[in-house]
């Protein structure tokens, strides 16, 4: 089982804990049904967000990730949730990530502008069929930041050529950074083989995340599906209001460490139920 895990450039909140908490109890479910369940839990250690909250506090990112890996797990500690079989780090893939990456490029599914690399949507047949919509639908019904260099403007990046005073590593095609969806399939397909039984998240990125690894995993490998179950939590929300959905730009995050230091860990789980 395959679980999407925090992006480590700030604390996890409420929100996050109430996936973490989901597949938990699916977890012991399966344990106490019988199953061997071998876990993975990805560290987003690489990303947008991270390198700006380490740009602006002048900080590694290796230093900021290091930071937050170990609260985080102090406050899954804290709510009782079971230690993953395995917690990868983004940066300890790179090589894998090249290799998958490669792969696409000679197979004619990705293709490089100016150091980055773009995957080829329109090449593989089934894109769309997890969020229940076609290219065209996903396209009219996505707002995306228009690129004229892309073949197809639903292209999304596999790899990001370097900028001045960001993280970059060294590829065949220039030195630069790895996309966010790339990260998962190589470190699921590392640890957990071309087939999944279970891959997990919140609803908020069966797309494009969730797409993506779909589309990137199968060419790669050749194999279908890359997931038998697909399992997606809902999304915490702070009232009956739509529009009261807990996220950072909204201002209203109650972080873990301010939850467990009001409320039993017991009290949170059977909350998030």
């Amino acid at each position: 089982m395959y679980v999407c895990g925090p992006n480590l450039y700030g604390p996890c909140h409420v929100g996050h804990a109430l996936s973490y908490v989901f597949f938990d109890i699916l977890r012991r479910y399966l344990e106490y049904s019988g199953h061997r369940v071998i876990q993975v839990q990805n560290f987003t250690d690489i990303e947008d967000r991270i390198i700006e909250v380490a740009q602006a506090e002048g900080r590694g990112i290796e230093d900021l990730a290091s930071q937050y890996i170990q609260r985080f797990l102090e406050e899954m500690d804290g709510l009782g949730i079971q230690r993953a079989t395995h917690y990868p780090k983004a940066t300890d893939y790179l090589e894998r990530m090249i290799e998958i990456i490669s792969d696409l490029i000679q197979k004619g599914h990705a293709y490089v502008v100016e150091g980055d690399v773009y995957f080829r949507v329109r090449t593989f047949k089934d894109y769309g069929f997890l969020s229940r919509r076609s290219v065209e639908e996903v396209k009219s019904g996505t707002r995306i930041e228009e690129d004229p260099r892309k073949e197809d403007q639903m292209d999304f990046a596999l790899w990001k050529a370097s900028k001045e005073g960001e993280p970059s590593w060294p590829t065949p095609w220039g030195s630069g950074r790895p996309g966010w969806h790339i990260e998962c399939t190589a470190m699921s397909l590392s640890l957990l083989g071309n087939q999944i039984d279970i891959h997990g998240g919140g609803q908020d990125v069966i797309f494009p995340h969730h797409e993506n690894e779909i589309a990137q995993s199968e060419v790669f490998t050749g194999m279908s599906p890359f997931v038998q179950f697909w399992v997606h939590n809902g999304l915490l929300r702070l009232s009956d209001n739509d529009e009261e959905k807990m996220t950072r730009h909204r201002g209203n995050i109650v972080s873990c460490r301010d939850a467990l230091s009001e409320y039993t860990a017991d009290t949170l789980r059977l909350y998030f139920a």
